[in-house]
């Protein structure tokens, strides 16, 4: 039986890419970034901070992290629940030794659920930025145009409401998106969205909507890849942490300034057998005068004001 000769056809087939959101562009050929105070490397620690369910949604997906044996799962239940109650102050406490503010990605039940641990990150002077309702509410192709737009106006209105702030960045749960995601987080009002890891300095985004930016969140070197994925250790993820700044820093030297997203997990970065190492990664690199902590929207803001 042969394919219809319909099933080949794509409108937005091209060179380089199948869609026209953004431009290719050569990474080491672009205009230099210069950040402030004369910083090589930006590094930029997102927290994720979810509340998972106790029945777990498949549809479209089930998120990762989220319950794996028979209900009730309390066993991973817990272990999740550990992040919210301990790990998240840990990680916290990390950054503000150093004098950093960060971005947490908050699930908005967690705000609904515990604005006591919101009103701590914001008197921290950390960013909030939305991260969906729960961890039953990911995002696929598949999902209806107005069921994917009440969840995110859901998230952000309740962000809004627990912190008197709505938020600029969006970070969808497992960096998921349908072929309308962009396109609603403009309509939403977003400045900035997470989930494209195809670059390591922000671009501009465009959607039928208008324009965001992207500011990519690289996967590999987030902690859940490094040590729940490929079972490593927290010294072998703060080398690896380490070599990717001292590489950063030194094309910054050629090519102009650098990013570094630190993507942690209160779950697995905050027990007390980590967060040693963990602490000392994060004195030592703010003890170097060639790199800086940064939230994604200052970030966005210092890239966006670059001649």
């Amino acid at each position: 039986m042969s394919l219809d000769s319909s099933y080949l056809e794509y409108p937005k087939r091209g060179r380089g890419m199948d869609h026209d959101h953004y431009p290719w562009t050569h990474f080491f050929k672009r205009e230099p970034v210069l950040w402030p105070n004369q910083v090589k490397l930006l590094v930029w620690p997102v927290i994720s901070l979810e509340y998972f369910p106790m029945v777990p949604s498949d549809d479209p997906f089930r998120a990762p992290g989220h319950m794996q044996t028979a209900y009730p799962d309390y066993r991973h239940y817990t272990a999740r629940e550990y992040g919210t109650r301990i790990g998240i102050y840990r990680l916290l406490g990390a950054f503000e030794k150093v004098g950093a503010s960060i971005s947490v990605a908050t699930n908005s039940k967690v705000a609904e659920r515990y604005p006591q641990l919101i009103e701590d990150i914001l008197q921290g002077g950390h960013e909030i930025i939305a991260h969906s309702t729960d961890m039953n509410g990911t995002i696929a192709s598949g999902m209806e145009e107005d069921a994917e737009r009440a969840l995110i106006n859901e998230s952000l209105d309740m962000l809004d409401k627990v912190t008197g702030q709505r938020p600029r960045g969006w970070l969808s749960i497992a960096r998921s998106q349908s072929f309308h995601t962009a396109k609603l987080l403009v309509e939403a009002g977003l400045d900035y969205m997470c989930d494209w890891v195809n670059d390591e300095l922000p671009y501009k985004f465009r959607t039928d909507a208008g324009e965001i930016v992207n500011i990519p969140l690289n996967h590999e070197l987030s902690d859940r890849q490094i040590i729940n994925v490929q079972q490593q250790s927290v010294d072998s993820y703060a080398q690896q942490m380490t070599d990717a700044a001292d590489w950063l820093v030194d094309e910054a030297g050629h090519y102009g300034g650098r990013m570094l997203p630190m993507h942690l997990t209160p779950y697995i970065m905050g027990l007390p057998y980590r967060i040693g190492s963990f602490e000392k990664l994060v004195a030592a690199m703010a003890d170097r005068p060639d790199v800086g902590f940064t939230r994604g929207d200052v970030l966005l803001d210092n890239w966006k004001a670059r001649p």
